[in-house]
């Protein structure tokens, strides 16, 4: 049977009002255009409880009595990566039978939900005073000066699948807090290497990396790449290189040439990926290339070249409006 839809408290309160008016149930409902039972279901009510407001509903008794879920909530809180099955599991043991979805729709009332673990450096204690360092040197920037920033980087991206993740559960917000996401290192596996640069105005150039990258390869990427990613994006006089600290980067002949070409680089902490936004960027390519499927490594070469310029530059603008937001939420605990 279809479900009513239910009326609203305006047309409730009209009805009794309606009513002791003296109009009968019949006039009422060709009045509102409702039906007389409906009308008369909403006198009687207000006769009995004198009000027209919703009364509450007993509904299905839980399945999980309080008891219960203050033990699921508080296993979770201690080791988010509890699956539901040990849940399950844990409950049978007490006496209580209970479903995999109950456990969710459970723990989703309790503001908890299962999410991916967000992937982040593996951090120790001279990288999170680094990272602290820099957040509080930059968190007053005005806007305008990240707007003047060449954000670039280094990624691999698989052929084929995307690499495992974990869930967790968790509350909103708390998707950087360290028992919620999966320490990373640098240099993961993947079937080509990409160097890309952005900036406020949209996406820079990206190229394929066929060999191992050296130093000297690299100065040649910023040759070929650098300047003219930054003319099409018509910077600012001024405007400021940021990379890593990858040792092919801060190589000495590296600098040097930087420095011959009067190139202004953003002195960057260590193990700090996760400050570029350059990796949302990344997520972003992965991600629409993904969904084209690629069958071989030129196909995936090409998808990547495509879907990077089709990434709108929208989507770069607001990546660097919301840099201060990302220095005040960076996790500095890792170890």
């Amino acid at each position: 049977m279809a479900k009513t839809k239910e009326l609203s408290k305006d047309t409730r309160n009209k009805i009794v009002d309606l009513h002791q008016a003296g109009k009968t149930e019949s006039a009422i409902g060709k009045q509102l255009g409702l039906k007389k039972s409906t009308v008369g279901a909403i006198i009687r009510k207000w006769k009995t409880y004198k009000t027209t407001d919703n009364l509450p509903r007993s509904g299905a008794p839980r399945k999980i009595s309080p008891r219960g879920v203050k033990m699921i909530t508080r296993t979770v809180s201690k080791n988010p990566r509890t699956t539901r099955g040990d849940l399950v599991n844990d409950l049978q043991r007490a006496g209580t039978k209970i479903t995999k979805p109950t456990i969710s729709n459970t723990l989703r009332r309790q503001g908890l939900k299962s999410c991916s673990a967000r992937r982040v450096p593996l951090l120790k204690p001279v990288h999170v005073q680094a990272r602290l360092k820099f957040a509080r040197e930059h968190l007053d920037d005005p806007e305008e000066d990240w707007e003047n920033v060449i954000w670039s980087d280094e990624t691999k991206i698989q052929l084929f699948g995307k690499n495992s993740t974990r869930c967790v559960w968790r509350t909103k917000n708390a998707e950087l807090h360290p028992k919620n996401t999966i320490p990373t290192v640098n240099h993961g596996g993947g079937d080509i290497m990409l160097w890309g640069c952005f900036s406020a105005k949209g996406p820079g150039r990206l190229i394929r990396v066929k060999e191992r990258m050296n130093g000297a390869m690299y100065r040649e990427i910023l040759i070929e790449n650098l300047l003219p990613s930054a003319r099409a994006s018509k910077m600012k006089r001024g405007w400021v290189f940021q990379h890593d600290n990858d040792p092919k980067h801060t190589a000495r002949a590296t600098k040097e040439w930087l420095r011959k070409k009067h190139f202004k680089v953003l002195e960057w902490p260590r193990q700090s990926p996760d400050l570029n936004p350059i990796e949302n960027l990344w997520r972003e390519l992965k991600v629409r290339v993904a969904q084209q499927q690629p069958q071989n490594i030129t196909a995936l070469e090409e998808i990547c070249m495509e879907e990077w310029a089709k990434i709108p530059a929208t989507v770069c603008e607001n990546l660097v409006k919301t840099y201060r937001k990302r220095l005040t939420s960076l996790p500095t605990k890792g170890i």
